[in-house]
């Protein structure tokens, strides 16, 4: 707060600092879903509509038997249903469930949503090696 450099420089790189402008409690996805009960909304590079949620999976690594990753529902246009879906890669590994969510809750909204946009890229390439159409993308 009140501090007054520019980060209007499209040079730079965003830091943890500038993820969370305002300080806003919503500004991570964690807090996202704490101050609004929902999840967040996001407009894929593909400009299809996105929203998020947190997920966990048990592993054997008796080290780390959790690991987390965030999955991305497609909804129609109209917003009426799911028509599919894309994933992160893992991105926290932890000891306990809760561990992992509240690693997943600390990303910011800004990481979130790079996160699809990578997640969109790998799915892209994805279909582009396999030489076929992929899976299904309804229009909606």
């Amino acid at each position: 707060m009140g501090d007054s450099s520019n980060s209007n420089d499209s040079t730079t790189v965003p830091t943890p600092e500038d993820w969370d402008v305002h300080g806003a409690p919503d500004a991570t996805l964690g807090g996202y879903f704490a101050e609004h009960e929902r999840p967040p909304g996001f407009d894929g590079l593909d400009g299809q509509p996105y929203t998020v949620s947190m997920e966990t999976e048990k592993t054997p690594d008796l080290r780390h038997p959790f690991e987390g990753f965030l999955v991305f529902p497609r909804w129609a246009e109209t917003g009426v249903g799911v028509v599919g879906h894309v994933e992160s890669l893992t991105l926290v590994k932890g000891k306990t469930r809760d561990e992992v969510l509240a690693e997943l809750g600390d990303l910011t909204l800004v990481q979130v949503k790079a996160l699809l946009d990578d997640a969109l890229r790998r799915r892209a390439e994805l279909d582009h090696d396999d030489g076929g159409p992929g899976p299904p993308h309804p229009e909606g």
